[in-house]
């Protein structure tokens, strides 16, 4: 679904990405490590259409992001920022409609009725209590949830996540990702998520780009990723690489 070919990015004199080339499966949970600067957030932000290239392409299902308008971009995907919900002064009701822009007329409408879907996005990320409160008073947790389900109405095809975690602690961490696992199992989304934490991208991740200083360090699956020579090559310091007591995916210390 996803293509990118010899991508190149920079500001100025200071190159950014260099020679990023990649495929994406339709379906796959993708996932974006590396360290700080390596160009993670920069790549999000090309798939997503915010920033362009200075050379090389970006195909979405063999055509090239410019040549969808910006609804037709926003149909195909949705973004989850690290940062979270910047809506205050609306309801959770009202952040989640907004989630429908890409399907209403101009007039606002919709060719069909929504309300039934947003009922059931609040009752799976048991927000409905939420509803008419507003966005400011919520928890850092709970508009995290709100931000998801906004996305969620979107209906997307590709989901893009930058450190969405970033802010949460281990618990609301875990239910988060646990949502977007379920919903990319049962209805096939694709999703390419920046993670900081290494472990969770390794946990929920079934395939990992590394990033190393603006290049692909290495792209495989958590196995092929999560070693101690590579890690200590690409971070500056030396892991202890064990095996997770349940799922077996590599896990570092």
């Amino acid at each position: 679904m996803i293509e990118l070919k010899q991508l190149r990015k920079s500001i100025g004199d200071q190159a950014i990405l260099e020679d990023i080339s990649l495929t994406i499966a339709a379906g796959s949970f993708f996932g974006i490590i590396g360290p700080n600067g390596s160009g993670k957030t920069t790549l999000i932000g090309l798939i997503a259409g915010i920033d362009q290239p200075d050379s090389g392409s970006f195909l979405l299902n063999g055509r090239p992001i410019a040549a969808y308008s910006r609804k037709e971009r926003a149909r195909f995907l949705a973004v989850l920022p690290q940062e979270g919900l910047q809506a205050d002064g609306f309801t959770v009701r009202e952040v989640l409609e907004m989630g429908r822009f890409p399907y209403q007329s101009w007039f606002g409408g919709e060719a069909v009725e929504s309300s039934s879907l947003i009922e059931r996005i609040m009752d799976r990320l048991s927000i409905r209590h939420l509803a008419e409160r507003l966005v400011e008073h919520l928890s850092g947790g709970e508009r995290q949830r709100v931000a998801l389900g906004k996305t969620m109405v979107q209906e997307p095809k590709v989901l893009l996540l930058d450190e969405p975690t970033a802010f949460l602690d281990i618990g609301y961490q875990i239910q988060l990702m646990d949502y977007i696992k379920e919903w990319q199992a049962e209805s096939g989304l694709t999703v390419i998520a920046v993670l900081h934490d290494l472990n969770l991208a390794a946990q929920y991740c079934e395939k990992l780009l590394l990033l190393h200083e603006g290049r692909i360090a290495c792209v495989g699956e958590p196995k092929d990723l999560m070693n101690a020579e590579l890690i200590t090559r690409v971070y500056g310091t030396r892991p202890i690489v064990l095996a997770h007591p349940q799922s077996g995916i590599p896990q570092i210390l």
